[in-house]
């Protein structure tokens, strides 16, 4: 009895036991189910979710666009507010700047105001003295009508007077023509050379002289002729010198033919002058041994001269010390002196 009992209880665990576990396992279903669901629920809120966060990525990134822009803009308003910042505190300074003129110009108005009235004080000083003086402008015109006939008298003495100064007036410009001519030979002399010499020779277009370059002719320092530059020289001289010579209308005119020696400003004077008067002997020295010279009678009017940096050429006020180290060959008409003094009074008159 007492194991059918036991049976019967072990049956009665049993079964509670299975009911249980199907209890459990139905809950543990339900739990799935409801986890399962949420899940779900979660998946699609979580779906929304990332497409509100592009939809708000997306609007982020056209707010930065925007903001961009914006700043940009703002930037070109800071620009163009820096300029009229500018421009405005240049018109301030200008605004200073036109009242201290005003002030000025009201300081002459106030000066010339006095004047003025000091002026019209005067002028009404001169107009009682017009007065009186009109007064006896009247007394005067009497004794102007007396002396007419003898003014009369006078203008036709003057008009005699006048015709024969008309006949020296006709003469005198007769003679300044013909002292123009003779004034006029250095001018002919430099257009023989422009003619016949055109680009061929450096001539200075204003004196005539021919310019040679130191370093041509001579080493650094020296005073010795370079060998190679004898023969340039010899035909430089002798088609500029020629030229001179052999126009019968020019030769009998000449006085000097000089030569003179430059340097630039670089050392002393004393160094440069000794330097430039033994390169200027070197040259003439040279010259005086050419048959040309001595076929032309030349070595009468040839000397030479040192002239250092006394002549120094120029460029915008500044010194080309390379075109001022130079030799110059150039000539001297009798009484050039006296017919450029004579130019300077015809040409004053």
């Amino acid at each position: 009895m007492f194991r059918k009992d036991n049976a019967q209880e072990e049956s009665n665990f049993w079964i509670s036991y299975a009911d249980l576990m199907a209890g459990l396992l139905f809950v543990f279903i339900l739990l799935i189910g409801a986890i399962v669901s949420k899940s779900s629920i979660l998946q699609i809120d979580l779906s929304d979710k990332e497409t509100k966060l592009d939809l708000a990525k997306h609007s982020l990134t056209e707010t930065k666009d925007i903001v961009l822009e914006d700043e940009r803009i703002i930037k070109l308003k800071s620009d163009e507010i820096e300029k009229l910042n500018k421009m405005l505190l240049a018109a301030k300074n200008r605004e200073l700047q036109l009242n201290d003129k005003i002030i000025i110009v009201q300081t002459v108005l106030d000066k010339n105001k006095k004047a003025l009235e000091k002026e019209q004080k005067s002028l009404a000083d001169y107009q009682g003295k017009v007065l009186v003086l009109s007064n006896e402008l009247s007394d005067t015109k009497q004794d102007v009508q007396i002396k007419d006939e003898k003014l009369l008298a006078v203008l036709n003495a003057m008009d005699e007077r006048k015709t024969k100064y008309d006949a020296l007036v006709a003469n005198l410009q007769a003679q300044k023509a013909k002292i123009k001519s003779l004034t006029g030979m250095k001018l002919k002399v430099l257009a023989a050379l422009k003619e016949a010499l055109g680009s061929k020779i450096d001539i200075d277009k204003k004196t005539g002289s021919l310019r040679l370059a130191s370093n041509v002719l001579f080493d650094s320092g020296t005073s010795k002729l370079k060998p190679e530059a004898k023969v340039a020289l010899k035909e430089a001289f002798e088609e500029y010198i020629g030229i001179l010579v052999t126009n019968k209308e020019i030769a009998p005119h000449l006085d000097k033919i000089i030569i003179e020696g430059h340097t630039d400003s670089v050392g002393t004077y004393i160094f440069n002058l000794n330097l430039s008067q033994k390169r200027a002997l070197a040259v003439m020295e040279y010259l005086l041994t050419l048959p040309f010279t001595q076929e032309y009678h030349i070595q009468p009017l040839m000397t030479a001269s040192g002239r250092a940096y006394l002549d120094a050429i120029l460029v915008d006020g500044v010194e080309d010390k390379e075109a001022s180290r130079r030799i110059e060959i150039k000539f001297r008409l009798k009484n050039e002196d006296a017919m450029h003094e004579i130019e300077t009074i015809l040409d004053a008159e």
